[in-house]
């Protein structure tokens, strides 16, 4: 008996017995729909957490000036200074890294100034940040009204300034209003160039509460202490390039700030990925609770798998005893039993992988993530299904073959 011929009287087989069939593909595609649709739900998770996060930079990654170390012990050393990063070190740095990425270079230049509009006026509690042309765009910044810098504008140190959207929409209500008025940002007058769309407020501070301004003018502008330290931004264009393109950068900034080989870095590189990463390693005990989920859930539809196959064989015991006296051998017995025991489970395995796609992208659609097809996990579905089949018809495969074919025969 080919395979063919095989599935054919699998089918016949599955068929005659509907209600028990349809039982148990229902559990299997029970523990199925579990398996992929949370994993697909996860992925859609892992997606969309990964493009907001790009969004906002997290294909980026920051050079700053390294904290004070504080050594505590007996010997009582004094606290280690690190030197502020310079204008020059910065743009040295720029020139220099030969890495495919975006570079961008700002400074705070103040976080409690105000700004006036005609009688509105800011508390003065405004970060004012001096950048330079690649910037905003390299910190995951979009536009809500107006433009950003242009090269000129930048070059030039013109007096211009681009609008969180919180300060715009104290100085103007209506933040729209705010493109080409003239602003007073402490005692200095600005065009407003543009505003930026909200980026939201963490718990320690607010990215809508920031003025920006060009490089030049605020070193020439504004008085920066000697202890204001600029800030390089390193952007790469896939978040696999990450990784080669900060440690190329230690290197280049070690040379920069000519410190020795036998010292630690008197700066920090600051990967603003590092709570996507921490959210979506989160996600594995959603994964684990999962897969427990499924396990337990398969196991019990191949107990059932198994026990509607006995009462199966126990009412097909003459027709066992009939296909061995004309010739079948217990080989093609445990065949045609197995074959029997994996068809339903592929048949509940498609059921529930059809199932668990569409819970899966339901639930990642409302995490922001696009409709995708896991065919990882499909493969995986069916594939225990497959396991899942063999295991449960392997024992009452075994209990056909062994029938005795003339008191199978006389079975009622």
């Amino acid at each position: 008996m080919n395979i063919i011929e095989q599935i054919k009287l699998a089918f016949r087989s599955v068929a005659s017995n509907k209600l028990r069939t349809i039982l148990t593909m229902i559990i299997i595609a029970l523990g199925i729909t579990a398996l992929v649709g949370i994993l697909t739900a996860v992925d859609g998770m892992k997606h969309s957490i990964s493009d907001s996060f790009t969004s906002m930079g997290a294909n980026s990654f920051s050079i700053r000036n390294r904290e004070m170390v504080v050594h505590m012990g007996r010997n009582n050393h004094k606290p280690k200074e690190f030197s502020a990063i310079t204008f020059d070190q910065a743009q040295q740095f720029k020139n220099q890294l030969e890495f495919p990425a975006t570079i961008a270079v700002s400074v705070k230049v103040s976080s409690i100034v105000a700004a006036e509009f005609e009688s509105n006026k800011t508390n003065p509690n405004i970060g004012l940040m001096a950048v330079d042309e690649p910037y905003l765009k390299v910190s995951g910044y979009e536009m809500q009204a107006g433009r950003g810098f242009s090269k000129h504008e930048i070059d030039e140190g013109a007096s211009v300034a681009v609008l969180g959207m919180d300060v715009a929409t104290r100085l103007f209500k209506k933040p729209t209003l705010a493109v080409n008025e003239i602003i007073t940002v402490g005692y200095k007058k600005y065009i407003v160039l543009g505003v930026l769309s909200s980026k939201g407020t963490s718990k320690f501070m607010s990215s809508d509460n920031n003025i920006f301004i060009p490089l030049i003018n605020g070193k020439r502008n504004w008085s920066l202490s000697s202890n204001s330290s600029y800030v390089i931004t390193v952007a790469v264009k896939t978040y696999q390039l990450l990784e080669p393109a900060a440690s190329e950068s230690e290197s280049m900034f070690r040379v920069v700030r000519k410190t020795p080989l036998d010292q630690e870095n008197d700066f920090e590189i600051m990967r603003s990925d590092d709570l996507a990463n921490q959210l979506i390693s989160n996600l594995r005990y959603v994964t684990w609770a999962c897969v427990f989920i499924a396990v337990v859930t398969l196991i019990g539809a191949a107990i059932g798998l198994m026990n509607i196959m006995l009462v199966s064989i126990n009412e097909r015991t003459r027709e066992i005893g009939l296909s061995k006296a004309i010739g079948a051998t217990n080989k093609i017995i445990r065949q045609q039993f197995l074959s029997e025991a994996i068809l339903i489970c592929q048949l509940g395995g498609l059921l529930g992988v059809i199932f668990g796609i569409l819970v899966g992208n339901m639930v990642s659609s409302f995490m922001g993530s696009t409709f995708f097809v896991p065919w990882q996990w499909i493969l995986l579905g069916l594939a225990v299904c497959f396991a899942v089949g063999l295991i449960a018809g392997t024992y009452p495969a075994r209990v056909a073959a062994k029938l005795n074919p003339i008191n199978a025969l006389r079975h009622d």
